[in-house]
């Protein structure tokens, strides 16, 4: 299996689970690579996203210089985003947070 077919069933095997509204996977410049949102919510999505989690990681390494970011959760009461940053990709899913 070739990793764009790796990626693509990992996409769909998160997609499918319980609550899951959405997968992004963005690049470090914000640039979406792969999503199951529509075409605005995408773009708004990984704007946004790229900018809070540059922030998460600043505020980590400031705290402690060795450390780094390496998962993200934010619930609200409508929302539940789960970031996970890497060297070159981050794969953010959106869900209901029940």
């Amino acid at each position: 299996m070739t990793a764009v077919n790796e990626v693509e069933e990992a996409v769909k095997r998160i997609n499918s689970h319980k609550g899951v509204l959405g997968v992004l996977i963005i690049n470090n410049e914000g640039i979406p690579i792969k999503t199951t949102l529509e075409n605005a919510e995408t773009v708004q999505h990984a704007a946004l996203i790229t900018h809070f989690a540059r922030k998460a990681r600043a505020v980590v390494t400031a705290l402690d210089p060795t450390n780094e970011l390496t998962f993200l959760r934010v619930r609200s009461k409508s929302h539940e985003i789960m970031i996970a940053p890497d060297k070159d990709y981050t794969l953010v899913v959106l869900q209901n947070p029940a």
